[in-house]
């Protein structure tokens, strides 16, 4: 399966984006120590609210990286081209029309896609000693193994995205408590006469929560959006098979189904 096989790579790109991240903080020399007036007053940016989440929000980044890279892989995977393509689409129907099964596997078989392999795990099934269906159960029933076996790889990954919604609430929450927790000893230990360091653990729990949610919100949203997408593409492609066994179906009992029109009718 195409999905596991990229697991390997999938690792490689998230490491890779994250050292390229990294990169200029690591190689970046030491500032002077000295600052000036205008330094010490000038507003908080971004990155100091990130780095004033203290060690909590390093593992919350590195979900935000997993997240990014997952979405683009996933993306890719999940393309109609790589499920139903319009040629092979096209080529099927034509030849289950005129119940050329066995034409119809073998353009299949040429075609990695997830179509192709499911027409060839289903069609060997067609029974041409059934006309009234031509053993449509037994299709159907291929056609229910092959999606349970295949289904597995994409769903894993899918997956991820829950698990990396769940880390990062987690995650968030526990820095909140961290920094909760350091705010009331903070303050017991200098009986409220520094604000700045109950301030300060204050802080660090409310951006470890607001970061925690701010991965957690898209990683929810992306999984749900994926794994409709790829519920809609299994479909798709199941109706296509379906869609040509009933072409071939029709095929073979149009003759019987013209002579049971009564008389007059069929011209019209």
């Amino acid at each position: 399966m195409s999905f596991l096989r990229s697991k390997t790579r999938l690792l490689v790109v998230g490491v890779v984006v994250l050292f390229t991240l990294m990169a200029p903080e690591l190689w970046a020399q030491e500032a002077p120590a000295a600052a000036t007036a205008e330094e010490v007053a000038a507003p908080t940016t971004l990155m100091d609210m990130i780095i004033g989440g203290g060690v909590f929000m390093l593992p919350i980044g590195i979900l935000s990286l997993w997240m990014i890279t997952l979405a683009v892989f996933v993306s890719l995977q999940l393309s109609r081209k790589k499920y139903i393509p319009s040629g092979l689409k096209e080529d099927i129907l034509a030849y289950m029309s005129e119940v050329r099964v066995r034409s119809s596997i073998d353009a299949a078989a040429q075609d990695p896609s997830y179509l192709g392999r499911m027409v060839v795990s289903s069609y060997p099934m067609v029974d041409a000693t059934d006309p009234e269906s031509l053993g449509r159960d037994k299709v159907e029933d291929a056609i229910a193994d092959f999606s349970a076996r295949e289904n597995l790889g994409p769903m894993v990954f899918i997956g991820y995205f829950s698990v990396i919604a769940q880390g990062a609430t987690m995650l968030g929450l526990f820095g909140t408590v961290a920094g909760m927790v350091l705010a009331f000893d903070s303050m017991g230990l200098s009986g409220g006469s520094d604000p700045g360091a109950l301030a300060k653990n204050i802080s660090l729990a409310l951006i470890t929560t607001a970061g925690g949610l701010v991965v957690a919100i898209p990683s929810i949203f992306l999984f749900y959006f994926f794994k409709n997408r790829f519920n809609r593409l299994v479909s798709d492609a199941q109706h296509v098979v379906i869609q040509g066994l009933d072409a071939a179906v029709a095929t073979v009992n149009a003759d019987q189904m013209l002579a049971r029109v009564p008389e007059g009718i069929a011209e019209t």
